[in-house]
């Protein structure tokens, strides 16, 4: 085979073999294929989509690119949950000590940012000292001491869709179906899970513009863990302005501490606990959603899921004392005001998420180093009414890098409305295998 033919035969709308997409994916992992060649293949998949048995080896090649983590059969349950992103989606990191404080285990392998969406690994490195690398054995004594463990993909778990997901983050190829799909499907059932629960984020902010892309993604993802034997439920939630109040690196860690004191943003802690009683529901110490919002509710009122992720914050090397004082910004503000009276309105929540990137809380391309200390404040909701001069946004930058950029995305994605725009629902339809 040659790589050369079988990105021309996708281009030209081929169903390729499952033979041809394990030759590729192996070939890529090795090294043997190189990154441009994948990265036309990927956009070839882009406008062509893959037919089930080219997803099927996609989502195999990738899984047993590397180890398939598993652990004792004990009859202890182990839940995931993974998020297609958004601006401000910093769920995993209160959801996990949530969920495992309330005595179901989170395994949970995460990901860095992905174009206009902040990643949960670079966000968990803003704590001084947390190690989000670990080794496979460390990864599954954390899981079954402490109960939950967030890391980085290693070279040897799922490492086609790490190099795969590198790529497709600067080559426009991040919004496709099918390699979603893939990705998040090979990672997460090579963590050794029994369930996963899925958020597919829809909207402006999101990869999947409407409910109905949102659906058929959910629907594609949740049909391939029935196949592989596993117990999989999707959330649809909205994506049309930011979740919460803070977007950044550091500054997404101090909500997720707020979130676990009890406190915190509405829709973020809404968000934890409908996604975590999803968990606990498969994960069998749940009789049904109501029991688990009681019981997730519960460990953040009382402390417990704080304390949990302390533990967790303790065991991967990371600084307990500064997550409970908090974690410093840069220490430089700008703050961005109504130039008129009127209505809030996110047209495009990517643009939020766009102009981090700007200030260095994300990468352009895969060497940039992230800057943790900088991010936004939003002040306001969509539908509020302002008057001229209300603060919108407070913008943490860095001796002013990128700071005019910013905030001409930000004036285009916060924008006043002569009438008022509706709130959006949070959450939208629920799928099960």
């Amino acid at each position: 085979m040659r790589a050369y033919d079988l990105i021309m035969a996708k281009r030209d709308g081929e169903e390729l073999s499952a033979e041809a997409i394990r030759w590729l994916i192996d070939g890529f992992t090795a090294g043997e294929i190189p990154d441009y060649q994948i990265a036309a293949f990927a956009m070839a998949v882009y406008f062509n989509g893959m037919k089930p048995v080219e997803l099927g080896a996609l989502v195999s090649s990738m899984l047993h690119s590397g180890d398939v983590i598993e652990f004792p059969n004990d009859g202890r349950p182990r839940i995931d949950k993974h998020s297609t992103g958004g601006v401000g989606d910093k769920m995993s990191l209160p959801l996990a000590p949530a969920v495992a404080a309330c005595g179901v285990r989170v395994p949970m392998i995460a990901g860095r940012g992905l174009g206009h969406t902040g990643g949960t690994i670079d966000k968990l490195e803003a704590i001084p000292g947390f190690q989000t690398s670990r080794t496979i054995e460390e990864f599954k004594s954390q899981v079954d001491s402490i109960g939950c463990c967030i890391m980085s993909q290693t070279l040897n778990v799922a490492p086609a869709d790490k190099k795969f997901y590198a790529l497709r983050d600067v080559t426009a190829t991040v919004d496709c179906i099918p390699l979603i799909a893939a990705s998040i499907m090979s990672k997460k059932i090579a963590e050794g899970i029994d369930g996963l629960v899925l958020d597919v984020k829809y909207g402006n902010g999101a990869f999947m513009q409407t409910v109905e892309q949102a659906q058929n993604l959910a629907q594609v993802m949740v049909s391939i863990g029935t196949e592989m034997d596993k117990r999989v439920v999707a959330r649809l939630t909205s994506m049309e302005q930011p979740i919460g109040r803070f977007v950044g690196n550091a500054i997404e860690v101090n909500e997720s501490i707020d979130i676990l004191k009890g406190a915190g943003p509405t829709d973020s802690r809404a968000l934890i606990v409908e996604l975590g009683a999803e968990m606990l529901v498969l994960g069998e110490v749940a009789q049904n959603t109501e029991d688990g919002r009681a019981q997730i509710s519960k460990a953040l009122d009382d402390g417990s899921a704080y304390e949990k992720f302390k533990a967790m914050v303790e065991a991967q090397g990371g600084d307990v004392k500064s997550v409970e004082q908090h974690l410093p910004l840069s220490g430089q503000a700008y703050v961005l005001e109504a130039e008129t009276a009127g209505f809030i309105e996110f047209p495009d929540t990517r643009d939020i998420g766009y102009a981090a990137l700007e200030l260095g809380g994300g990468r352009k391309k895969k060497s940039d180093t992230i800057d943790p200390g900088v991010g936004f404040e939003i002040y306001v909701d969509a539908g509020q009414k302002v008057e001229a001069g209300t603060p919108l946004v407070k913008v943490h930058h860095r001796d002013g890098n990128g700071l005019e950029a910013a905030i001409k995305l930000l004036k285009e994605g916060v924008l006043i409305s002569e009438t008022p725009t509706e709130s959006p629902e949070l959450f939208g339809p629920r799928i099960e295998g």
